[in-house]
C-alpha cells in the first residue's frame, strides 16, 4: 500500500513559479512510476507529467513541456513538480499518482493523493 500526500500549492501570478511535492509512504515507492495529473473546474482530469522509478524516463503533456519539470528523490520517498512560467490556464487541483507503468492515462495509476490547489492569477 502506498499513501501519497501533496503539498506546495497556492496562489501565484502569471509568469511565476511553484514547486509541488508529493510525499509517499510505503516501501515500494522507489519501484513505482509516479505521475502528476490536474483537474480544473468543470473539466476532465488530465495528464501533466510522469517519471519512471529510476528517474531516467519522463513524459510531459504538450501544454507543459518546457515549463514544468518532474523529478524524484527515492531516498526521501518524494516526487516533485517544478512549475515555471505559470499561466492562468494552469489553474487546477493537482494530483500525485503512483502506478506500475509509465502512462498518460489516469486508469493506469493505482494510488492517488488528495490533491493540492494551484491558482494562477492574470
Amino acid at each position: 500500500q502506498v499513501q501519497l500526500v501533496e503539498s506546495g500549492g497556492g496562489l501565484v501570478q502569471a509568469g511565476g513559479s511553484l514547486r509541488l511535492s508529493c510525499a509517499a509512504s510505503g516501501r515500494t515507492f522507489s519501484s513505482r512510476v509516479m505521475g502528476w495529473f490536474r483537474q480544473a473546474p468543470g473539466k476532465e482530469r488530465e495528464f501533466v507529467t510522469a517519471i519512471s522509478w529510476s528517474g531516467v524516463s519522463t513524459l510531459y503533456a504538450d501544454s507543459v513541456k518546457g515549463r514544468f519539470t518532474i523529478s524524484r528523490d527515492n531516498a526521501k520517498n518524494t516526487v516533485y513538480l517544478q512549475m515555471n512560467s505559470l499561466k492562468p490556464e494552469d489553474t487546477a487541483v493537482y494530483y500525485c499518482a503512483g502506478g506500475v507503468e509509465l502512462a498518460t492515462i489516469a486508469v493506469r495509476y493505482v494510488y492517488w493523493g488528495q490533491g493540492t490547489q494551484v491558482t494562477v492569477s492574470s
